[in-house]
């Protein structure tokens, strides 16, 4: 069993992070988890879900069934005892998902203002594994220098953008297809990461999935209104 640290900031994009505490948890790892102010505000209004561990037990157990008493532990970000804000307790690896560009920057300038961020410094000066799934668009160019400055250093950045080539059939196909690919990157093999793998075939959908959804037309959408609406 390996140790994580997960933190969730104010990005958009926490139903990642949830499907990614579900795959950990579900493979026997322990996961350590923290949620940053901002982050909070973000869970509940994405999600539906209060910042707390029960929170979290019930929305995993409801999808993977029981959870072992000791899988999921959730710290503030004053926590400066918490594990992962050592480098001798050992975590496996840290992932930040989603990550704000603001705790990006700070990560990249060595500033640690929260156990998320102290988290993210100890990996990197640990030379342990630290993987980031940024959400932001447009990217400025200070991002992409960010960016580019911890791709330097030795971290992952996964950026929240799912393909289509896997022929999604659901919000869900389009979860697994990101978390799969931070679960390679932590060398955890499970259903997430394995059943939608590119077979080197181009071939149509056998189900027409999304594919389908994109055609039907029963009402215009917003965007489709907007557009009329400023074209008229």
């Amino acid at each position: 069993m390996a140790r994580y640290f997960l933190g969730l900031t104010g990005a958009s994009g926490h139903p990642y992070a949830l499907r990614l505490i579900e795959a950990l948890i579900a493979t026997g790892n322990e996961v350590h988890v923290c949620i940053t102010d901002a982050g909070k505000k973000v869970l509940l209004h994405e999600l539906g879900l209060e910042p707390n561990e029960g929170a979290l037990l019930r929305a995993i157990g409801e999808r993977i069934g029981d959870v072992p008493g000791d899988a999921l532990r959730l710290f503030p970000t004053d926590a400066v005892e918490a594990p992962a804000s050592s480098g001798t307790a050992g975590i496996d690896a840290v992932v930040l998902c989603p990550c704000s560009m603001g705790t990006l920057a700070r990560v990249a300038v060595g500033f640690s203002s929260n156990l998320v961020e102290r988290a993210a410094d100890v990996a990197l000066k640990e030379g342990r594994r630290l993987i980031l799934v940024p959400r932001e668009a447009p990217l400025s160019t200070i991002h992409l220098e960010n960016m580019l400055k911890l791709a330097r250093m030795g971290a992952v950045c996964i950026p929240a953008a799912p393909g289509f080539y896997h022929h999604p059939r659901s919000i869900d196909d389009l979860l697994d297809h990101l978390v799969g690919k931070v679960l390679d990157r932590l060398e955890v093999r499970t259903a997430w990461s394995g059943t939608r793998r590119w077979s080197g075939q181009l071939e149509p959908p056998a189900e027409e999935g999304i594919v389908r959804a994109l055609r039907q037309e029963p009402e215009q959408s917003t965007m489709q209104s907007r557009i009329g609406g400023a074209e008229s």
